[in-house]
């Protein structure tokens, strides 16, 4: 599966964004699917994953509350929706793909397919 990301921008602190994968492949309702993200210096961390139909997500504690991961299998989409942005949110993200018919944990543990990223910048 081959993923692009993209959607990411400037934005002040407090405020909202939406950025998105966009999936190819006739497969990929038959991956779980994950949001990770890399600040300056810092390693890449999990953000958020959701299994293959949406039922089952999962969100690290900077996101909980804050983001939502979402899916469209119709459309070979995933997105995450970030609310209450802080600039400590600033960081390139990534979306990932696990193992084709892996569980969810899959991606969080050893994601198998990376896009390449995009830039969100939370200004103070």
């Amino acid at each position: 599966v081959q993923l692009q990301a993209y959607g990411g921008g400037l934005v002040q602190a407090g405020g909202s964004l939406r950025i998105s994968c966009a999936a190819s492949g006739s497969t990929f309702s038959r991956y779980a699917m994950g949001w990770f993200r890399q600040a300056p210096g810092k390693e890449r961390e999990l953000v958020a994953a959701i299994s293959w139909t949406g039922g089952s997500t999962y969100y690290q504690d900077h996101a909980r509350g804050r983001f939502t991961i979402t899916r469209d299998n119709a459309k070979n989409m995933v997105y995450l929706e970030m609310n209450d942005l802080k600039p400590e949110d600033t960081a390139v993200y990534y979306c990932a793909a696990g193992g084709l018919d892996e569980a969810i944990i899959s991606v969080i543990r050893t994601p198998q397919f990376w896009g390449q990223g995009t830039q969100v910048t939370v200004s103070s």
